[in-house]
C-alpha cells in the first residue's frame, strides 16, 4: 500500500508546482504545434504516354486521399508536413500508331510540404504551399507492366478556417509525377487538421 500512496502523494503535491511553472517557462513543444491532417478530393489526370515511337496523351478524372503528419510554427504563419497520398486507378485508351491500347496508372506519393499563411487573420487565412518528394506509379497496358519510383512535385494553393484545435483546410492543387513522359494532376481537396 506504501508503494502506491507515496507515488500518489510525490504526485498530488507536484501538480500545482508544474501547472504554475508551465506558464511561466514555454517549452519546445509550446513552441510548435504537431497535427496530423485527413484530406480527401477530386481531380483530373494528364497521362503522356510513349508506345513504339508514338507518343499520346491520355486522361481521367480520378477521386485521392492524403495522410500528413505535421508541425506548425509558433507564428502559425509557416507549416511543414510529411504527406502520403493515394489516387484511384486512371484509365484511358488510345491509338499508338496501329495498335489501340488501353492504359491503367495506379499512383501514390510521398511528399515533403512546406506552407505559408497569408495576412494577419485569425480565423480565415489564404496559403500557399510548395511539395517535393516521390511518386510510386505502376502503369500497365496489356503487354508490359511498369512499377516506378520517380521524382513529384507539388504546388498549392488554398484556404484554412482555423478554430484552434482544428482546422479545415479547401486547396487547389497541382502534382507532376516523372512517370512515363510525363503524369499531371490538376485536384481540389477538402480536410480537417487536428492540433494536439
Amino acid at each position: 500500500m506504501k508503494k502506491v500512496a507515496i507515488p500518489v502523494l510525490a504526485a498530488i503535491v507536484a501538480c500545482p508546482a508544474m501547472a504554475g511553472q508551465h506558464h511561466q517557462n514555454e517549452s519546445f513543444w509550446d513552441m510548435i504545434d504537431p497535427y496530423i491532417a485527413l484530406r480527401v478530393g477530386a481531380g483530373y489526370t494528364n497521362l503522356n504516354y510513349r508506345f513504339d515511337d508514338y507518343k499520346e496523351s491520355l486522361s481521367d478524372e480520378e477521386m485521392h486521399a492524403r495522410v500528413a503528419l505535421g508541425l506548425t510554427s509558433s507564428c502559425h504563419k509557416v507549416r511543414t508536413e510529411i504527406e502520403w497520398s493515394m489516387f484511384t486507378k486512371i484509365k484511358d485508351s488510345a491509338t499508338f500508331g496501329p495498335t489501340e491500347l488501353s492504359v491503367d496508372t495506379k499512383l501514390q506519393t510521398l511528399l515533403m510540404n512546406a506552407y505559408m499563411d497569408f495576412g494577419d487573420y485569425q480565423m480565415i487565412r489564404p496559403f500557399v504551399g510548395l511539395g517535393a518528394g516521390v511518386g510510386f506509379a505502376n502503369t500497365s497496358n496489356g503487354v508490359y507492366d511498369h512499377d516506378v519510383t520517380r521524382f513529384s512535385a507539388m504546388g498549392t494553393l488554398g484556404v484554412t478556417f482555423d478554430w484552434r484545435q482544428f482546422a479545415v483546410d479547401m486547396a487547389f492543387r497541382y502534382t507532376y509525377v516523372d512517370v512515363a513522359s510525363s503524369l499531371h494532376n490538376f485536384g481540389g481537396d477538402i480536410g480537417i487538421r487536428y492540433m494536439f
